[in-house]
């Protein structure tokens, strides 16, 4: 691409056009890799993410991590030498405290249960100098970086996590910081198209220096010594949204590497010290920080910048995230209820759709999943595109191809029978009636039987987050009291007949209904009398289906009261 030429960060798969000499790919993947190929770029092909510390690392901050795995795999399937790296850029400054942090385990924490103390007393000091408060982590932003390296390494992502407090310790950012002070006249110019307080003919210094009495960030720069490597500055207030975070009034001097750069060059800034080929994004910075990153790049810092991509925000359960209103998930909890290639999945479609992560629905997207595994292996009718979609990315999804002849005997029970499972704590039962209803073959070698009734512990953790029809527990050593009727007891009689006699949910179903009208007894309170007896509840699960999975004996003994 010619310098100067812009580049849409909207990289859309193309619609099948059988009439032009397009190369058409099912993949979205596989269009972004021949853009970075088109620039014959350099080995290791460098991916990049990245991400500022300042809230809760969930599942919504997985896109650019997932988004850059599928390139760099399909780069690598290509023969390229691949780095994917992230940045927490964790030099920014805290501007306010979070309502919600989480510990190294996952667990949701509100502040007022850790150290609040260590974040308020260090409002304006950048995330790795303040103490974690958790008090785990060297710091906060070393708290916020392990969290999004276990998540990676938990779906098997291969990232390389680099730190911007790093970069600026280390010196990596000393020419950059150079060059932009040198050229701080041409910075104010280029950057007031895109920021209103920047005035171009005035003092602008694109560099914060940290105060070295209070710790702080401050924004004003009172004298460049090039030579020197320094600058001079006043610490004074810092704007934080609606709230201002007092200066302490210090005037010293900072080195290059005791600062940062303002995120408008800090990004682009990277680009140039880690090498970027590509860059995923959402798509708010797609309307902002892209157009702004991309002219500062190639007409400040005459860098070509990387092939970019913008992806849609997905949504969890019909809201956005939001770590202040607790609408968030994080990895490690999607792990308690979904195998990771189904996470896997939900990442590799495309990115320029808005989609919905319904935890209330998970076994729709689990079912797709499963659906979508069964076209690889050629199991079920497929449209073209379906086909083709699935051969092309299931490797993909599931980490290669070394083990695929392996995974054709896997066995994927269904969700919700997984969830009905889930209701007894037995594992040979859970395995008895899974055989029953044929869906583990006799023939089944161990590691798919195992594999398959690992489903069961995820749909019962499902069950029991979301509260839905599954979350019950099946009293199996012992009857619940009860005190019924002497109607109310004929008609358990006559439904254990019905079901002894050996019949489908949907008659069974039908018959409760049924028997309840033959003996008088009201349809809810014969309901209620067999939650009674299987669950010690008032409610429960769809009644006849339930009783058609659970072993026969079992339910025609518990109805009569037996055992």
């Amino acid at each position: 691409m010619a310098t100067g030429e812009t580049e849409h960060p909207y990289t859309l798969q193309r619609e099948r056009d059988e009439g032009s000499g397009d190369e058409y790919h099912v993949f979205w993947a596989d269009e972004i890799a021949d853009r970075i190929e088109a620039r014959d770029p350099e080995e290791p092909v460098v991916i990049k993410g990245g991400i500022s510390p300042s809230g809760v690392p969930h599942l919504g901050n997985m896109n650019e991590i997932m988004r850059g795995y599928y390139v760099a795999e399909v780069l690598r399937e290509r023969g390229h030498e691949v780095r994917q790296v992230f940045t927490s850029d964790d030099r920014d400054p805290l501007r306010k405290l979070p309502r919600t942090l989480c510990d190294l385990e996952g667990n949701l924490v509100d502040l007022g249960n850790v150290d609040a103390g260590a974040l308020g007393r260090n409002l304006g000091a950048p995330y790795t100098d303040i103490p974690d408060p958790f008090g785990c982590c060297d710091s906060y932003g070393d708290h916020f970086s392990t969290i999004i390296q276990d998540s990676a390494d938990a779906l098997e992502v291969p990232i390389d996590l680099v730190s911007t407090t790093d970069l600026y310790l280390e010196g990596e950012f000393d020419d950059v910081v150079e060059y932009v002070l040198e050229n701080r006249e041409r910075a104010a110019d280029v950057l007031s198209t895109y920021q209103d307080k920047v005035d171009s003919d005035g003092d602008y210094v694109p560099f914060n220096p940290i105060c070295e009495e209070c710790g702080k960030v401050t924004e004003t720069v009172t004298g460049v010594d090039l030579e020197a490597g320094t600058v001079d500055y006043e610490c004074t207030d810092m704007e934080a949204g609606d709230r201002t975070i007092s200066g302490c009034g210090h005037e010293g001097t900072a080195t290059f590497r005791e600062g940062k750069m303002p995120w408008r060059f800090e990004w682009p800034g990277q680009w140039q010290v880690l090498g970027v080929d590509f860059e995923p994004f959402g798509k708010d910075h797609a309307e902002g920080s892209w157009p702004s990153g991309e002219d500062i790049s190639r007409n400040f810092f005459e860098v070509e910048p990387p092939v970019p991509m913008v992806y849609e925000w997905f949504t969890l359960d019909g809201e956005p995230f939001s770590s202040s209103q607790g609408n968030v998930i994080l990895v490690s909890d999607v792990l308690e209820v979904l195998e990771p290639e189904v996470l896997r999945y939900f990442f590799a479609k495309d990115p320029a759709k808005a989609r919905d992560f319904s935890v209330e629905r998970l076994d729709l997207l689990v079912d797709e999943f499963d659906r979508f595994e069964a076209i690889y292996f050629g199991e079920v009718e497929a449209s073209e595109d379906e086909q083709a979609f699935a051969e092309r990315v299931y490797p993909l999804v599931v980490g290669g191809v070394d083990e695929l002849e392996e995974r054709a005997e896997r066995i994927r029970l269904p969700y919700t029978f997984a969830a009905v499972l889930g209701m007894t704590e037995d594992p040979e039962l859970r395995e008895e009636i899974a055989r029953r209803e044929g869906h583990i073959p006799d023939d089944a070698p161990e590691w798919a039987v195992e594999d398959a009734l690992a489903r069961v512990e995820r749909a019962r953790n499902w069950a029991r987050r979301t509260e839905n029809e599954f979350d019950y527990e099946l009293k199996r050593e012992a009857i619940p009291d009860h005190d019924f009727d002497a109607a109310t007891e004929a008609a358990l009689e006559e439904l254990a007949d019905f079901i002894e006699e050996g019949h489908d949910p949907d008659e069974i179903q039908g018959e409760i209904y049924e028997t309840a009208k033959r003996h008088d007894v009201g349809v809810g309170d014969f309901f209620s009398a067999g939650y009674r007896l299987f669950f010690d509840e008032e409610q429960g699960p769809k009644l006849g289906p339930f009783l058609a999975k659970v072993d026969r004996a079992f339910v025609v003994d518990r109805l009569r009261r037996e055992r």
